[in-house]
């Protein structure tokens, strides 16, 4: 459930009526959580509550989007709200994985929300293993997208004009029955389920993805917010190249931290 903080204003801080709700899935190389990252830092946008659930592995830590000293000391927990109302954008950002056989009450607990706050759609960030590809993933660009009935009725058109790839379905039974096809994303946490619930309960829900493996996914969060980016226009293209805004992005100052402290010297 959602717990507003008195420093996001409260119950107007919870007043998302009309917003779109941004959130990662927990998924391969972290891609979807990086991109957050990038948002909510490159936005400057103010953390309005937490979502209190059991369903999360506890975690707390120091403020990872910090720009000075003074609030390097705020304490961040494992899934926080933050919101931008002059571009109508709510953000949950989940820090910790999940705890077995949770994913289903999460997932209710999390449309549950979606409905009583009103958000207009869901954009779900997410990942896939680049390895588990079939033939035909394996042409083109290795970003994807899946979008709910009730979304594809109001942005289809749009994403045929950006010429983006909808997420192949994959055979059930490769090699036995191949024209049952099935809808299959190894390595992406909780973005089926959540997918398929959005689709039964009516709710506009897109899904955003990249093929991608473990290891430094850095690269692989710019060109998924860059992917976001082309739809939503979060932040305006101030270089020649119409699709690459990486530049404009902010790293948060945590990142820096990513992979641990540096080689100490006296090792050489």
């Amino acid at each position: 459930m959602f717990v507003p903080c008195e420093r996001g204003g409260g119950s107007a801080g919870s007043d998302f009526k009309g917003f779109t709700l941004l959130m990662p899935a927990v998924s391969v190389g972290n891609v979807g959580q990086l991109a957050i990252d990038l948002v909510i830092s490159t936005l400057d946008m103010t953390k309005v509550g937490y979502f209190y659930t059991d369903c999360l592995v506890p975690m707390v830590g120091n403020n990872p989007y910090a720009t000075a000293e003074e609030n390097s000391m705020e304490l961040s927990i494992n899934a926080e709200v933050y919101s931008l109302p002059s571009k109508k954008l709510v953000v949950l950002q989940i820090r910790s994985p999940f705890i077995k056989n949770k994913y289903r009450p999460f997932c209710q607990a999390l449309l549950s929300w979606v409905k009583s706050s009103k958000c207009a759609r869901v954009i779900l960030l997410s990942s896939s293993h680049a390895y588990q590809r079939d033939d035909e993933q394996l042409l083109g660009t290795p970003l994807r997208y899946l979008l709910t009935p009730d979304l594809e009725k109001a942005v289809g058109g749009l994403m045929q004009e950006l010429n983006w790839k909808e997420m192949e379905k994959v055979a059930a039974y490769p090699g036995i029955n191949d024209t049952e096809k099935v809808l299959h994303i190894p390595g992406g946490g909780i973005t089926k389920l959540l997918f398929t619930e959005s689709c039964s309960k009516g709710i506009q829900m897109a899904v955003l993805l990249k093929f991608c493996s473990e290891g430094d996914n850095i690269p692989d969060a710019f060109a998924l917010v860059n992917y976001l980016n082309e739809w939503l226009q979060l932040i305006k293209n101030e270089s020649n190249n119409s699709t690459d805004t990486s530049s404009q992005w902010k790293i948060p100052s945590s990142w820096r931290l990513l992979f641990g402290n540096g080689l100490p010297p006296a090792l050489f």
